[in-house]
């Protein structure tokens, strides 16, 4: 299977975005592109933790779901979640019902607010930007050249979990390296590829 596809609009994209309009939207607007905030990563961190054994595709289109569910990913406001909110978002049929990923989400706000109060805003924007390689790699020409982890992944997730952070693996830390641009993926022949 190739690593490439030709859209119906003539253009050469990462093949793993196919034909749906919003998959193609997304690869050509943010995947990649560099991500910088505290609310944004934190937002990326929420959702790629909700994405952890599912498709990127069906998180994608509860996005909009997602935010209305924890207010826009507001830090502070999903910090004073209460139980109270975890069951109402364990009967949300918008979002995914997993309790763990929910909670997840919660303590990571908290973890994030505590980062942010103990340093600076900006804080968890520096902290995940200080893991992006310092050089790339060579560009995946094939899908059996994109890696599913890095070193700099996997100490970005040690990083994390040291400060209490849960469902930042490895392997989630680098879909969250590739979408937020630390990292550049597009493979060879897509017209997002910078070096072609």
């Amino acid at each position: 299977m190739s690593a490439i596809v030709q859209g119906a609009d003539g253009i050469t994209r990462c093949a793993w975005a196919g034909t749906d309009e919003l998959y193609i939207a997304y690869h050509d607007t943010e995947w990649g592109k560099p991500l910088h905030s505290d609310r944004a990563l934190f937002e990326k961190i929420s959702l790629e933790g909700f994405q952890a054994g599912l498709s990127w595709i069906t998180i994608l289109r509860r996005r909009e779901a997602f935010r209305a569910a924890f207010h826009d990913f507001d830090i502070d406001t999903v910090a004073a979640f209460t139980d109270a909110d975890v069951e109402r978002l364990v009967t949300d049929a918008s979002i995914i019902r997993h309790r763990a990923k929910i909670n997840a989400v919660i303590t990571n706000a908290r973890i994030t607010q505590k980062l942010i109060a103990d340093s600076s805003v900006g804080a968890l924007d520096r902290l995940v930007w200080s893991f992006a390689p310092a050089s790339s790699r060579p560009r995946p020409r094939t899908f059996a050249d994109i890696v599913a982890t890095t070193p700099d992944s996997i100490a970005l997730s040690k990083a994390l979990r040291a400060l209490g952070f849960v469902f930042v693996g490895p392997t989630t830390m680098y879909a969250l390296m590739q979408s937020g641009g630390l990292v550049d993926d597009h493979v060879a022949g897509c017209f997002l590829a910078a070096d072609e």
